[in-house]
């Protein structure tokens, strides 16, 4: 996927963007898990989709709701496919 566009995106990202797919993922966050949230994709989101986010998913793990967790691991994994999928595609293209 291209780093530019995926820049773009979170450079505009806001909480309540977060909050709104959270709602539509059926997971309720409270207001600290959003920011926790929040702060990691803005400072982290390279790692998170090109690199290894076994430390920062361990640090977030820590931090928020079993429940919470468990939805945001099974995400990352679900969209973390998708997103390979895609890059593969491009680079073979």
């Amino acid at each position: 996927m291209n780093i530019y566009l995926i820049e773009e995106y979170v450079n505009r990202l806001k909480k309540g963007d977060i909050e709104r797919f959270a709602i539509k993922q059926g997971i309720v966050l409270d207001e600290m898990e959003v920011n926790l949230i929040y702060e990691y994709i803005k400072t982290n989101y390279k790692t998170i989709i090109y690199g290894n986010p076994k430390d920062i998913l361990m640090e977030i793990k820590a931090k928020v709701k079993p429940i919470t967790y468990n939805k945001i691991e099974s995400l990352y994994i679900k969209f973390k496919d998708k997103i390979d999928i895609f890059t593969k595609n491009i680079r073979e293209s």
